[in-house]
């Protein structure tokens, strides 16, 4: 365990494979993270069933990567540890048609507790109930796997019917190769609550409506929309990646110092931090998690509308034009 950070950090050398070696893991789902964290287990001499309903387009995907299928409720009565990689939107459905299966000493795991925290899903008594969440896609945890690398990940206990939930969690993390990168201890309520925000004010929604705000803001004073596209989009990954490897100060010190500076003395103006907190209490507070479970019983009358919206915005259609000039449009 690493002692220069505020929370506990563990690696391969905290992770004692015997706490899985003999188990069966159920992975429900095979999408980004399911074909990945499935095929890393199996690499790693794990026992996995891979739990796909009857006509699912997966099971043939599954199959030919060398694993074992079967009808996600024989896959949990049969398996030791149950790993919930459905979308978060089916989880609740698929839990109620599984949860037979779920025997005392049992382990429920997630990868992101959005479920458990709102109380979605009531996982029953004598059942551990864990999260290992790898913080990367999934095809980059399959990748830096079979490199013999890692991506960071998080470890959190929900509930510890065993006694032995944090070690098996650790080996199950060393098992997907997260352990080889480093794996930060947290909570579900830490995890979505941190999650869900950064997504909203940052990550997802601040970063795409400031870009749309910048480039709104150059065509309606007729700058041409190829140059507001390049100026507030295009070079946005550029400034990400230098972050990215060197932090803030990374990319100031790899910028212009006009750019720095103009940065420095300007970009605090267009944050409305009131904004920040307002969005932090609506995920505190349960608001945005009912809205959003409203949304998806209402079969998400609003989301597409959003969507449709963003779709048609200039950007998209100038973006779409632009990318094709450039030869890493056809590259995967």
């Amino acid at each position: 365990m690493t002692d220069d950070f505020t929370v506990p950090v563990y690696d391969d050398g905290d992770a004692d494979a015997s706490y899985i070696e003999d188990k069966t893991v159920a992975i429900l789902g095979y999408g980004s993270q399911g074909h990945a964290q499935a095929q890393n287990l199996a690499d790693s001499g794990v026992d996995v069933v891979v739990g796909l309903r009857e006509g699912s387009a997966s099971r043939d995907e599954a199959e030919a990567d060398g694993l074992r299928v079967a009808v996600p409720d024989d896959a949990v009565a049969e398996a030791d540890i149950t790993v919930m990689l459905v979308p978060d939107t089916v989880q609740p459905a698929v839990f109620e048609a599984v949860k037979d299966g779920l025997e005392e000493g049992d382990t429920l795991q997630f990868a992101h507790g959005f479920n458990v925290h709102y109380g979605q899903i009531e996982p029953p008594e004598g059942v551990d109930v864990t999260m290992v969440a790898p913080k990367s896609p999934g095809h980059l945890v399959r990748r830096t796997y079979k490199r013999g690398e890692g991506t960071p990940g998080l470890i959190a206990i929900e509930q510890d019917a065993t006694g032995s939930a944090k070690e098996q969690s650790l080996a199950y993390a060393q098992a997907i190769g997260c352990a080889r990168a480093g794996v930060i201890e947290t909570t579900f309520k830490e995890e979505v609550e941190t999650d869900l925000f950064g997504e909203q004010a940052v990550l997802c929604g601040g970063v795409t409506e400031m870009v749309k705000a910048g480039f709104e803001t150059l065509v309606d004073a007729g700058y041409a929309p190829e140059m507001a596209y390049f100026e507030c989009l295009n070079e946005l990954k550029l400034i990400v990646d230098l972050m990215y490897e060197g932090g803030h100060m990374g990319m100031w010190n790899s910028v212009s110092d006009t750019a720095e500076y103009g940065g420095l003395t300007r970009g605090e103006e267009i944050i409305d931090r009131d904004g920040f907190d307002e969005i932090l209490e609506g995920v505190q507070n349960g608001e945005f998690a009912r809205e959003w479970i409203n949304e998806n019983q209402a079969h998400r009358p609003a989301y597409k509308q959003y969507r449709d919206a963003e779709q048609n915005h200039q950007i998209e259609e100038v973006g779409g034009r632009l990318r094709e000039l450039f030869a890493w449009a056809d590259e995967e």
